[in-house]
């Protein structure tokens, strides 16, 4: 008598379906990785590091920001159409990749929870019992959680089946999702805020410039220039530089054989250009920068040359 023979009715991934899992798991990787520099960057800024208080948190907040915008919707969007896909034809749910992918997500979800509580009875053990250190902790074993939870649900749920809970999960997501990105807009400024900073910032970087090409001219000549366009140079390259925003000459004016004033019209104070009122970034080449701090409108810095540090070069 003759056995039956079996038949593999394992679907098999088109090319289709082998890129649109990709592109959901690796839009999932990055917006989980996004989030959490978020929420790193928003503790930062709420509870300082008093151990690095020269950290800047702007520049790392948009940039986790800009992804996050754009590459969330880009999950979300794949994630509904592979749902729809599956509702469509429950045979796919038995893909490979499908499979191979899903088990990798949770995978790697709970080695993201086990290290984030092997850290924190670390440090907890080490005296590092701060509240920045626990929120943190909070924030990756949060989002580690749910993207567990959630892909455990889709790996047992039937094809079509999406429960209230896990609709209600989504909804949270979604919300969390517009919640994060306001939250980044208040606390690393909005677009036309940091225009008005950059340019500030430019003014500021410009004066410097002139000011060592000022302290240079004297050391050579024994003297102040008496007007900025002395400083102009065909042979080193050097010409005064022109406020960036309205195309105007800086203003220089000499009030002493050895003093000097710089002014400039900045369009927000420096504190602005600080998040949450952070110490300013510290600059290995100018120092703090303290002696460049300015209130918004027409500012001048006021400048005296010490012979004593800036030694005239002596002719031969």
């Amino acid at each position: 008598m003759d056995t039956p023979t079996t038949t593999n009715t394992m679907p098999k991934s088109s090319p289709r379906d082998v890129f649109m899992y990709l592109l959901a798991t690796i839009t999932l990787y990055f917006s989980a990785f996004s989030v959490i520099d978020l929420l790193f960057g928003y503790i930062n800024v709420g509870f300082p590091d008093a151990l690095n208080p020269y950290y800047d948190a702007g520049g790392a907040i948009r940039w986790s920001l800009a992804l996050f915008i754009i590459i969330f919707p880009v999950y979300f969007w794949v994630s509904r159409f592979l749902f729809k896909d599956i509702t469509a034809d429950s045979g796919k749910r038995e893909l490979r990749i499908r499979k191979w992918l899903l088990y990798l997500t949770l995978f790697l979800a709970a080695l993201l929870i086990i290290g984030d509580l092997v850290v924190l009875i670390f440090n907890f053990l080490q005296g590092e019992i701060t509240m920045r250190f626990f929120l943190k902790i909070l924030s990756v074993l949060a989002v580690a959680g749910a993207i567990f939870w959630y892909y455990l649900y889709d790996l047992r749920r039937a094809a079509g089946e999406f429960s209230t809970k896990a609709r209600w999960f989504v909804r949270s997501v979604l919300v969390v999702w517009l919640v994060v990105i306001i939250a980044g807009f208040f606390v690393a400024g909005s677009p036309f805020k940091q225009r008005s900073v950059r340019f500030d910032s430019a003014k500021v970087s410009d004066l410097q410039n002139i000011q060592g090409q000022i302290i240079n001219y004297w050391q050579q000549k024994s003297a102040l220039p008496k007007t900025l366009a002395n400083l102009n140079d065909s042979i080193s390259g050097f010409a005064v530089p022109k406020d960036s925003q309205t195309g105007a000459d800086y203003e220089y004016r000499t009030t002493g054989t050895l003093s000097f004033e710089l002014c400039a019209t900045f369009n927000l104070p420096s504190a602005a250009g600080q998040i949450n009122g952070a110490v300013p970034v510290y600059d290995p080449y100018n120092g703090r920068n303290e002696n460049w701090m300015h209130d918004a409108g027409h500012q001048c810095f006021e400048r005296t040359i010490d012979p004593q540090i800036y030694r005239p070069v002596p002719v031969k």
